[in-house]
């Protein structure tokens, strides 16, 4: 529907419209050099910045009379030099979505048109030090919630005009906007083309966070495993991009989703290549503690229930003394201890910064003591699933910690019905399982399965930068020139990038 030429209509409609909220300000002006043209400036409070309404009333004051009304269309065009952009809008429907964006709306007296000026600002999150991916050498500034300022930190970091960004809206009630960010030319079109479609495809009310198009755009729906990866880090996005990967924005969250996911990258942190290619060693480090999280509690239960005479005899009679009165079986303890270390860490996650920590760490200690000395639990019980417990929280991706913690008890129950058998069992269909995922058309597993002999060159272990081929990312589009850096030429690497992959020079 579109607007009216009356001034009084209009405004009567669009206050009814918002159910005359409070936050709707309608101010009245008078205008003109004999005060003939009568205006009504529009703005919903808290969504605008002050400064931009500022300007604007500054400007329509001081030019209030000299200016006529066969001069007025031409000095509204003009407003964009002292206040910002400015459009003209009919349609009602347009006019509440601009004013819901922080835009402001002048309505003029006789004119079936209204003029929106861009005055979007309001209370925000200044940019501060990222909260889950924190690191000790490299860049200290995480994303906000609102989605310009994130753009414009990835856009600081790639200067390339082949940056491009997508927008558009999703949710019929809330709206919320939402960009896609690629570089053309390295983007993988196929995988570019099934992400719109799949966005296109999402039919909700509201996107409060970017998990609710996580959820819409994975591929697999039944896995434990993250196919779609997600950062508060703009140097992480931005190496994402030179990948040729697709970086999805949602305004109102500081966290960015990033497809295709791979299995690899969660295990992968930023700071991996902002320290020398040695430190890099590191990694080793976390694909021990995944099998360490994963299997330590089931490979104990086994050994003690079933396979004994696996143990060497000291032990084996350490561990008999220490079960002396243990009223029940290792699975049943085990069980009991990390479900009372999934309390104690959920606990310190939702109580207040100050006493969390404090919480999990003293309550670890107090009931492990407590429940040695009861007799409930045995000391070598305690010892494994603290183990297992130091070693979850080694992993820089918070999901791929949550993906081992569910599947450590099915290998507890495995290795507890089968023992050694069980554990086989289920590493052989954890493996089937893992092959057979793809994100967005991309396997899973890359570069392990298929393997590519270019990608161990930055998976496991890093090479350091000169001896590292500029190789493609199986998620990026194929390109023709290939360069390896050599010590010659090492410093044409470019810098700060993260990944599993670098991204091809030509």
């Amino acid at each position: 529907m579109n607007i009216s030429s009356s001034l009084a209509e209009n405004i009567s409609q669009l206050t009814k419209s918002f159910g005359n909220s409070k936050d709707l300000i309608v101010r009245d002006i008078v205008f003109g050099k004999d005060h003939e043209i009568r205006l009504a400036l529009s703005y919903m409070e808290g969504l605008v910045d002050k400064d931009s309404i500022f300007r604007l009333m500054e400007s329509l004051l001081l030019h209030s009379g000299k200016v006529g009304r066969n001069e007025f269309e031409e000095f509204a065009r003009h407003l964009v030099i002292t206040v910002g952009d400015i459009g003209w809008k009919t349609a009602f429907a347009d006019i509440q979505k601009s004013i819901l964006a922080g835009d402001s709306v002048i309505w003029t007296e006789n004119v079936p048109m209204a003029i929106v000026v861009a005055t979007r600002g309001g209370e925000q999150r200044q940019v501060t030090e990222p909260v889950s991916q924190t690191v000790v050498r490299g860049p200290q500034d995480g994303f906000t919630e609102a989605l310009h300022t994130n753009i414009s930190l990835v856009r600081r970091r790639i200067k390339d005009p082949n940056l491009w960004v997508e927008t558009k809206e999703i949710g019929r009630v809330t709206k919320t906007d939402t960009a896609l960010m690629y570089i053309n030319g390295l983007v993988k079109e196929d995988v570019l083309g099934k992400l719109r479609d799949r966005l296109a495809n999402i039919k909700i009310d509201g996107i409060l966070e970017s998990s609710y198009i996580e959820e819409f755009i994975q591929d697999e729906t039944y896995t434990v495993f993250p196919t779609v990866n997600n950062t508060e880090r703009p140097d992480v996005v931005a190496a994402a991009l030179l990948e040729g990967r697709v970086a999805i924005f949602i305004d109102g969250t500081p966290f960015v989703l990033l497809v295709p996911g791979l299995f690899t990258q969660f295990l992968q942190s930023p700071e991996d290549y902002y320290h020398r290619s040695d430190f890099g060693l590191l990694r080793l480090l976390r694909y021990l503690a995944f099998f360490i999280s994963l299997l330590a509690p089931a490979l104990y239960i086994a050994i003690t229930t079933f396979h004994q005479e696996m143990i060497p005899t000291s032990l084996l009679i350490s561990l008999a003394a220490q079960r002396e009165g243990i009223p029940f079986p290792a699975f049943i303890e085990a069980l009991m201890m990390e479900i009372t270390f999934e309390l104690l860490r959920e606990a310190g996650v939702r109580m207040p910064r100050a006493v969390g920590t404090s919480i999990s760490i003293v309550g670890a200690l107090v009931l492990g003591q407590a429940s040695v000395e009861a007799g409930l639990v045995s000391p070598a019980m305690v010892i494994i699933v603290s183990i297992t417990a130091i070693t979850g929280f080694i992993f820089p991706s918070f999901e791929i910690g949550i993906s081992i913690r569910m599947l450590r008890f099915a290998f507890m129950g495995l290795a507890a019905s089968f023992g050694f058998f069980g554990i086989i069992i289920g590493l052989i269909a954890l493996v089937l399982h893992l092959c057979h995922l793809q994100s967005f058309g991309v396997p899973y597993m890359t570069p392990f399965a298929p393997f590519r002999a270019s990608g161990q060159k930055d998976n496991i272990v890093r090479v350091p930068w000169w001896q590292m081929y500029s190789h493609m990312a199986a998620s990026r589009q194929p390109n023709n020139g290939k360069e390896q850096f050599s010590k010659g030429n090492r410093n044409k690497e470019p810098s700060g990038q993260t990944g599993q992959d670098r991204p091809e020079q030509t």
